[in-house]
This record gives C-alpha cells, structure tokens and sequence, in this order.
C-alpha cells in the first residue's frame, strides 16, 4: 500500500512554494506528484519588507504567517486536485514555511520561519508536521542545513564518495562517504542563487539570470571576485549554516564601493563566486570524492554548472536525476521524510552537520480538527 507525504518547501527565493507528494512505500522513495506555487505579488512583497526588519522576533507577524499558511494550505490542495488523491490517504504534511530571519550565532539562537501549520491543517483535513529547526537549535546545533539527513538516506552508496550539492538561494554540500562506518558531513557553503538573483532583478527587473545568459555577457572581474572571497565567513569550518542576513546586495555594495565594473561583469563574478566557493569547500573536505550530484534551482544555471565543472575538473558533475530523484523536488521530498521521521519518533538531524550536541526528533505536530 502507498505510504503517502507531502512536503512544503519555500526557500530563500522566495519564489514561492515547492509541493511534493510522496510515496515511502518503497525502498527508494517515489515523487508521484509535484506542484509549484506561485506567491501572489503582494504577499511576496510583504515578505520582502519583513526580510529587513531589525528585530523580527518582537514585529508583529501574525498576520503574515496566517497568509503564509494560507497559500501553503493552497499548495497542498492544488497539488493533490492535480494528482486526483483524496487528502484522506494522506498521512501528514512536512512543512518548512518561509524562513524570515537565521541567526544560528545569536545571543540567544533561533531560526524564525512563517507559514501557521494550524491554518495549514485546518484547510487540508492533513496532520501537519512543522518547525523543524527549533529541536536541533535547542540541542545546540544550527538547526541548518537539515536536508543531508535526507540524502544520506537516498543517495548513499557504497564503493563511491558523493557529494550532495544543493543550490538554493544558499548552497550546502552533503558529503556521503562511501564507508558506511564514516559519518556523513555537510554545510552551507554560502551563497547559491540569492546574489545573482538580486543582482538581476536590480538590473535587469528579473527575478533570475535565466540559464545564467547575463552572466555569460560579462568578464570575471578578478579583484572584486577576491575581494568578496576574503570574507571571513569562507574560511571558518564547519558546522556552519547562513542565509540572506549574511549574504545580501549590502554585502556586495560594500565591495563595490573599492571596486567599480559593469553591471554584466558583476553577474558574471557572482556566478564565480557561487562555483568557487563551492568548489573551494568540496576540495579542502571532500577529496576524495568523484561524484558532485546538484540540485535545487541553480541545476538550471548551465553557466553555473560549466564553472563548477571548470574549477572541479577531476568531478563528475551531474544532477540527482542520476540517482532517480528530480533535482527541483530535493528538498520538497526531504520535508516529507522528515513529517515520516517524527511520525516514527526517530531523529532527523545529524549533529556532526549542525553541531547539535545529539540527534533529535524534529518538528511539532499539528493535528486536523475533529468533529
């Protein structure tokens, strides 16, 4: 019998929603359906502002995380309406929500993501399992990057060491051993997508540089590219998790301010600085591997891909279609592993990725009204 989940994912984009139906049954989990989910104008917008809130944790964002919700709620329906499955063969939703502020370091450490898991259930008739990170923070980690614990359960083989590149707005490495006795590592590696995408829609008015073309229009611009390497945050080791707070465009015009080049130019070292900081951490703490499998929507940057190609020239470098897995639903189906995990009361984090002190159960559970 199928053993159905759907997973939620909206990611540092905020492009909107990824939903994923998903069948554990079998040993190698199955995407029966996918739906992506637009955010309406307005409300992206909404989220944009709340983005540069200074203290977001004392802003009053109940409203928001109730539209949140709302279009999560949407989501979910659209996408079983799609598949034609009744939400009553549904076992649960995994929902990550929208993340509006990462502070792993903080004082007092959180992760604060939006998207009210009661509006969700309440809309769907469907368990929702959701705030994910809190557990693993709790328990002293980053509460990021969770998804390695998922591709460790589906992408691991033995005989070949792997990497696990997921390019979102950030980028983060899941480093899987072909010794199954050897621990499974990953981190983020820093920026992914967010910074081309900024950049383009500064300037072009675009919310991406489709297949990187803008990029390809432009020179490497090498003093600003080492300019932008020489930010601490690349050399520190692992675990190590980040977002938009870290890396934004007041990040990069504090550069840009020693170094001037021209619009086109400045893509194409954004996108360089994407392959080579990816490329710089696979090197220092993955060696030996052999395998670079990508997903996430940056597996649509075909200059992207060259460059990581380029500065990695003794790796495969291909997309976790390889391994039988669409690489624009990683990380929706990696939601819906984790709703199972809780499900079974086992943990879903690894603490040498997030530096917990010991493996948790995550997420809190929401049930559908009975009546």
């Amino acid at each position: 019998m199928p053993e159905l989940f759907i997973g939620l994912m909206s990611g540092t984009s905020m492009d909107g929603i990824d939903a994923a139906l998903v069948d554990f049954s079998t040993r190698q989990p199955q995407l029966i359906a996918r739906h992506g989910h637009p955010y309406p104008d307005e409300l992206r917008q909404d989220l944009g502002r709340a983005l540069t809130l200074p203290d977001p944790q004392s802003a009053d964002l109940g409203p928001l995380d109730d539209a949140v919700g709302e279009i999560f709620a949407e989501a979910a329906n659209a996408l079983l309406a799609q598949a034609g499955v009744p939400a009553g063969t549904v076992t649960a939703i995994g929902s990550h929500g929208q993340t509006i502020h990462h502070a792993p370091e903080a004082l007092q450490p959180y992760s604060l993501q939006i998207g009210n898991p009661a509006r969700i259930t309440l809309r769907t008739g469907i368990e929702v399992i959701a705030d994910f990170r809190r557990a693993d923070i709790e328990a002293g980690g980053q509460g990021a990057p969770l998804v390695p614990a998922f591709h460790k359960s589906v992408f691991a083989g033995r005989g070949e060491d792997r990497v696990i590149l997921n390019i979102g707005g950030i980028a983060n490495v899941t480093i899987l051993p072909s010794d199954p006795a050897q621990e499974v590592t990953g981190f983020d590696t820093g920026p992914g997508n967010t910074l081309m995408d900024e950049w383009a829609q500064h300037h072009l008015g675009t919310g991406m540089d489709l297949d990187g073309d803008w990029a390809r229009q432009g020179e490497v611009d090498e003093p600003l590219l080492q300019g932008l390497l020489s930010d601490p945050w690349f050399g520190r080791l692992p675990p190590k998790s980040t977002g938009r707070e870290h890396f934004n465009l007041s990040w990069l015009a504090a550069s840009l301010q020693e170094h001037s080049a021209r619009p086109a130019d400045v893509q194409a070292t954004l996108c360089e600085l994407t392959a080579c900081s990816i490329a710089g951490a696979v090197r220092q703490h993955a060696a030996g591997t052999r395998r670079l499998l990508v997903c996430g929507g940056g597996v649509h940057n075909s200059r992207l891909l060259e460059r990581l190609s380029a500065a990695l020239p003794a790796l495969t470098v291909q997309s976790t279609a390889a391994l039988g897995l669409d690489p624009d639903w990683v990380e929706a189906a990696a939601f819906a592993w984790l709703a199972r995990r809780h499900l079974q009361g086992k943990a879903g984090n690894i603490p040498e990725v997030t530096g917990a002190a010991k493996a948790v159960v995550l997420g809190a559970r929401f049930w559908p009204a009975q009546g």
